[in-house]
């Protein structure tokens, strides 16, 4: 799994800043980026999130380069409806070539499981080249392809859902794959806004465990993870 902080909105914790002062001042622009500028933002923006007025953060977005997913967690990311997809077309992108498929790792630390997972994988894409080559269109060879195809995404998202995203994904219930993937996510963005995505992670990390009798039992451990990621 490869990622990549392709874009994101210049100096994204000054533009919400600046978004908020301007919800309560009469004051000009100007002005409100002379308060900007020669006060503290990341304070700021601390006391704006404790009072909840979260919609000012959808002024600053993020834009991710993905790749080496499998299909199974492009599904699951695509629920997350306020965001942008750009994904690989697998009715534009032959797989003649052999795909690459996503081994889980409790398959791969089986070596039965892995021989049979490598084998079907196998199978299915001598099908597959078969049907493209008897002049079956890729679009329509492409339903034998499994849900551990290989894919690419592009993906923007601004702040406010970012956090509900990490909340959701980053949680030790979370499928592994995406959670992963939310995590190296976390990483990147901490590094260009820090006061944001100071308490980002699953829901226990800024308070108590949102998971009743599902929780993991480990959220100590969980909090010093998440406060702790670079």
């Amino acid at each position: 799994m490869n990622i990549e902080l392709l874009q994101y909105t210049a100096d994204p914790e000054r533009t919400v800043a600046l978004a908020a002062r301007l919800c309560y001042s009469p004051a000009d622009l100007e002005e409100l980026r002379t308060r900007i500028d020669s006060g503290d933002c990341a304070a700021f923006i601390d006391k704006i999130m404790s009072l909840g007025h979260h919609s000012v953060l959808e002024h600053a977005s993020f834009t991710f380069g993905i790749e080496g997913i499998s299909r199974v967690t492009s599904h699951q990311l695509v629920r997350h409806r306020v965001a942008s997809y750009s994904q690989q077309s697998q009715r534009y992108v032959s797989h003649v070539e052999r795909f690459a498929a996503v081994l889980p790792p409790a398959v791969a630390a089986d070596d039965e499981a892995k021989r049979i997972f490598e084998f079907t994988t196998g199978v299915v894409h001598q099908a597959y080249k078969q049907l493209v080559e008897m002049g079956i269109a890729p679009e329509d060879a492409r339903y034998l392809l499994p849900n551990a195809t290989e894919t690419k995404i592009i993906m923007t998202m601004n702040a406010r859902e970012l956090l509900h995203f990490f909340r959701l994904r980053c949680c030790e219930r979370a499928q592994w794959e995406i959670r992963s993937m939310a995590v190296g996510m976390l990483k990147l963005v901490k590094q260009i806004a820090p006061t944001i995505f100071r308490d980002a992670g699953p829901g226990c990390v800024p308070g108590p465990c949102p998971e009743g009798e599902f929780c993991c039992g480990r959220t100590a451990e969980v909090r010093k993870q998440f406060r702790s990621l670079t």
